[in-house]
């Protein structure tokens, strides 16, 4: 088939490098979000998948909005017979979906109909999941609600973020990706509708999502730091400033200490939640650099009984 990919940042890029080498298939375009500023000096930047496009010498097509019509004009003019989708990141006007022949195909990362949105892995993490996985599905206006080609499972590691796990079905969700191409282009696969039970919405984790509630249990805070590691990151506040914890186990076998309460040894400085403790491992202070709790809590010099998250 004639494919135009759409994708914008880094996890989508093992998926267009998949259907480029699939050699089945011709991708003569990529839609992607359009340059943004990046970095300290907020100079205009591509995106990934804008960067991999143009290295492989295939057009990119960067609309400030899907609906523009010069954009939709060029597409027609490609006349894709497929649109597959991975983290584009605007929402698909109907003008624009029913422009290629056989829809615009999604790669969702949760097992639809679970975590439906922006955010499915995070979600996914602190939610305690044990296992996730990715789907293939027909985009429809709905919000990711269309009918699915196929799927893939994998487990949640207990120590992995969501940089851990949305690395891995990345890769393995490109594979997913190449193989409904292939399906739908021999008529070997055909999309079922999701069922009707076991919706979850999974929306755009903010930094106020990303604050850290110390009366939870800890396993609670181990979830949602690992949920939102790499982004948005998740803090507390010390003395005022924000407090970035990049990093934090689990003590099972340290219940003395309150909510928040810190308590810095040589090397381990650990905080009371509303189970027992966990240990800081690498936080990043405001303004700074990361680096180990412990360094940390030897420059601050932490008083007997001192609080986080006040």
């Amino acid at each position: 088939m004639k494919l135009v990919f759409a994708g914008t940042p880094e996890v989508a890029v093992p998926a267009l490098d998949a259907l480029i080498a699939s050699g089945r298939h011709e991708v003569a375009a990529v839609v992607t979000r359009p340059d943004a500023p990046a970095g300290r000096g907020r100079r205009m930047v591509a995106s990934p998948v804008a960067e991999r496009a143009e290295e492989a010498g295939i057009e990119v097509l960067k609309p400030a909005r899907p609906r523009d019509e010069d954009f939709q004009a060029r597409l027609r003019e490609i006349a894709p017979d497929c649109c597959p989708v991975v983290a584009y990141g605007a929402l698909l006007p109907k003008s624009a979906l029913d422009i290629p022949a056989r829809g615009w195909v999604n790669l969702h990362f949760s097992l639809l109909p679970a975590w439906r949105g922006a955010a499915p892995v995070q979600h996914s993490v602190m939610a305690g999941d044990e296992v996730t996985g990715a789907s293939t599905f027909l985009i429809e206006e709905g919000l990711d609600s269309g009918p699915v080609y196929g799927v893939l499972t994998e487990e949640v590691r207990p120590t992995d973020t969501s940089g851990d796990l949305l690395t891995r079905l990345a890769f393995a969700g490109a594979g997913l990706l190449a193989a409904t191409m292939d399906g739908i282009e021999d008529g070997t696969l055909h999309a079922v509708p999701q069922p009707a039970d076991g919706i979850t919405l999974a929306p755009k984790i903010t930094v106020e999502d990303a604050q850290v509630q110390w009366s939870a249990p800890a396993l609670r805070v181990d979830r949602v730091v690992r949920g939102c590691t790499p982004a948005p990151g998740a803090w507390t506040l010390f003395r005022g400033e924000r407090l970035k914890l990049i990093q934090a186990v689990p003590v099972v076998d340290r219940a003395d200490l309150a909510p928040g309460e810190l308590s810095a040894a040589k090397n381990n400085v650990y905080v009371g939640t509303g189970s027992h403790a966990i240990e800081l491992l690498w936080v990043q202070p405001q303004g700074k650099k990361p680096m180990r709790a412990a360094d940390w809590a030897r420059g601050v010099r932490i008083a007997p009984g001192e609080l986080v998250g006040i």
